[in-house]
Order: C-alpha cells, then structure tokens, then sequence
C-alpha cells in the first residue's frame, strides 16, 4: 500500500505543486521497485497508482490540473519525460534539448521553440541515461558523447558535461514510420519526373553514386528511395553508424558499426566494416554516410569491381563534395598525391545528386551532377540538371524551377547497354516539370 502524504484542502500552485510532483512520483518509484512489475503492466499500473496516492493526500485540483499532472509524471515514469509529448507528434520529425530550459524541434521543415522545459540538469540525464542504458550503451563525464538508435529506429545522440557547457544536450531524429516512395518526392516537388526515371535508371545501370546535401536536408530519405531501385536479385550489404535504411529487398545482409567496451576494445568502425563488407560477395555496397577514412576504402571498392555502391556526405554542393572526399581520403592517412586522389574520384565516382533544404523548410533534389573524368588537375563536373530559384513569395516560399541543363551525360551508352533508352527530351532545357 502507498503511505499517505499530508493532507490539506487548498488548490496547489508553484513550488506547492512541484512538491506534490515530487511526492507522488516518489511514491510510485517506491511501489515499482518494491513489486518488480513488468515492463508491459507498468503503463495500466502507473495511472492507478496515481490515483490511489493523490486521493490519501486529501489535495484538491482543477481537474485539468490534475490531468496534466498525472501526464507528466507518467510520461517522467515510462516515457522520456517533457519531451515525450513532442516524441509523440506525427508533425515533428526532431527534438533538440540545449539543456534543461530550451527545447527546440523541427516541425514541417521549420526549427521553432517547444513549450515545455525539464527540471534541472539532472532531470536532462535521468532521461538521457533511460534511453541509452537499455541500448547497452552509457554516458558519463568520462564518456561523454554517445550515439544511439531506439528500438523504432529514431536516432539518438547525446552529449553532456564536462562537454556540454551549457548542460546536457540531447539530439532524437524520429524514424519516419511511413516510408516515403518515389511518387512521394514528386507530389512534393523534391524531384521531378524525368528526374526519378534518370536516377532510377542509373542505379540500375550500377552507376556509383555519392548523395551530398547538409544536416536535415533529407540524404537518407532520398538514399533509401534510391536504394528501392536496386533489383531484387541483387545481394546488398548495408553499412551506418545507427541503421536508419529501410530497405524491402530480400537480399540484404545490415551491419552497424559498434562502440568499444569501458576497456577501449572491441569497438568496429565504419572503415572496419566497408573493408570486411568486400569479402562478402555484395553485388552492392550501401553506406549510409561517410565522415573519415573509410572514404578511401570505398573509392577502392568502387574502382575494384563493386559498381552500384551508393552513399552520402555532409557537404553544400557538388563541387564541395569533391573536397569533402579528398580530405577524407587523406584522413586515411594515405601519403598520396592530390592529383592521385582526385584520379581515384574521378573513376570511382560517376554522379553526385545534391540534396537541399531551402529557407522555407522545403527539401529538393538542387544538382544531379556527372563526374566526368580529369582535364589537367581538376575533376570535371557537369549538371545534368538544377534547381533555379527565381525568388521568394510573400508567404515565405521559395519560387523556382527544377529543369534539366540541355546536356546529355557521358555515361548514356552504360545506361542504354543496361536497357534505359531515355530519350533527348528528358534532357532538353525545360523539360524538367
């Protein structure tokens, strides 16, 4: 039986009303672990425990109150906290906790404050420590950075002090339960048309293909809608720091890269894997981002047999995704001539699809981009097609046009040897709509 607390008759407000919080999540702590329930009777539990503790206090609440009260310390109890309401949204695709007292999330593309705060910063890592501990994972002011993925696939990372100046900080990118298609892309005037019948038929062509775009502007969406083009017969290894892809092939080997125990072993890499994924036998290799050495290994399994491999980079446009490749090339720590590395780009990589979100939230497909070869020191690259702005409405959104550039990509003669005929018109100026 939960004790009881002390009585009184007056409505609660302020420091009061935290200090009924206090009480009666204590109490419901305290009955939880004297009883060692299960997970899945805790929920029904819980609001009944709630009950029974509020009524012994002899307390009186607006009823709304009392609603939201009992919400909170629910959510406290068995979600992650404020932020659970905002994990629950369908509109928020991201939570953004910059400590205890600002809370952001992204909503339709847009950043904007969230009206709810924690406590303190030992509130921010209680929730931090529930949500990574069950994931085998910790964070601590010896460790004090950890990524992570939910069991439904939202992608965690976390940071807190000595790090975190300001306090814990806590970043959750949901896991978009609908999975978006093709057709999708072209309602919301990500792509167009001739556009997807392009990049499907490169991929099946085995292009090797390198999605670039900044955080939030959609990579991974467009690399698993590109990677649904990819046959079925194909054998695919999929390789990420926190498995996000969603791919529905049956011939799908995923590997996620794993972190060293508390003694520094035992930890795999991104590097690690794309090296081990080539005695696989893949007919494909998916990464879902490259941020360092591994870019290298994956030049050399594209240049060495493996066509077809597709993944994404942080970086603003086509000709930066270049640069961004070749440090981290050199970040393998490869002693090797600039002109060498862009050689083994240049051969490695036939196309670069540029993934932006705009001002207004919007993501498009900005630069479908060939890479075509050397001339001196410099790669070659040419836009096959673009997105043109012609401006901003009064509303806020941006105005434009997704258009092809008029020029036929070097490669058409792979693309028609796998069976793509597309025809001049899909690359006329204007025939982009």
């Amino acid at each position: 039986m939960i004790d009881a607390g002390t009585q009184g008759e007056a409505a609660l407000k302020g420091p009061d009303l935290e200090k009924l919080r206090g009480y009666l999540t204590q109490q419901i702590i305290r009955y939880l672990e004297e009883h060692k329930l299960p997970p899945d009777k805790r929920k029904e539990a819980v609001q009944g425990l709630l009950e029974q503790a509020f009524a012994q206090t002899k307390l009186v609440l607006p009823r709304g109150d009392k609603a939201a009260l009992f919400r909170e310390i629910s959510n406290d109890l068995l979600g992650y906290g404020p932020i659970q309401p905002l994990l629950d949204d369908p509109d928020v695709s991201e939570v953004m906790v910059n400590g205890p007292r600002h809370i952001f999330v992204e909503r339709k593309g847009k950043v904007e404050r969230a009206p709810v705060t924690f406590q303190d910063d030992a509130h921010v890592l209680r929730i931090i420590d529930r949500i990574v501990l069950p994931l085998g994972r910790r964070v601590d002011p010896d460790n004090p950075t950890v990524d992570a993925r939910l069991p439904d696939g939202s992608r965690v990372n976390a940071v807190v002090p000595p790090v975190a100046i300001d306090g814990p900080s806590l970043t959750i990118r949901k896991f978009a339960k609908e999975r978006l298609g093709v057709a999708d892309l072209i309602k919301f005037g990500s792509i167009t048309e001739p556009m997807a019948q392009f990049l499907e038929a490169c991929v099946k062509a085995h292009l090797n293909i390198v999605i670039s775009g900044g955080t939030g502007s959609g990579k991974t969406t467009l690399l698993n809608i590109m990677s649904s083009f990819i046959p079925d017969k194909e054998r695919i290894v999929t390789i990420e720091d926190a498995a996000e892809l969603q791919l529905q092939q049956e011939h799908v080997v995923r590997l996620e890269t794993k972190p060293p125990n508390v003694d520094g072993k035992g930890g795999m890499d991104i590097r690690g894997l794309v090296r081990n994924s080539l005695r696989m036998r893949p007919d494909r290799i998916v990464v879902g981002e490259v941020r360092g050495g591994e870019a290298f290994d994956m030049l050399q399994a594209m240049n060495t047999g493996h066509d077809g491999s597709l993944t994404t980079l942080h970086s603003n446009a086509p000709r930066d995704a270049l640069a961004r490749i070749e440090t981290m090339v050199l970040m393998a720590g490869m002693d090797l001539p600039i002109k060498v590395v862009r050689q083994q780009i240049a051969s490695a990589v036939d196309l670069i699809v540029q993934q932006t979100r705009l001002t207004d939230g919007s993501r498009k497909v900005t630069y479908v981009t060939e890479v075509g070869g050397m001339e001196g020191d410099t790669v070659i690259l040419t836009d096959v097609f673009r997105f043109e702005q012609t401006g901003v409405s009064p509303e806020g959104k941006v105005q434009g046009e997704l258009r092809a550039t008029g020029i036929r990509p070097m490669f058409m003669a792979r693309l028609k040897a796998a069976g793509f005929d597309l025809g001049a018109q899909i690359f006329m100026p204007g025939s982009g709509a």
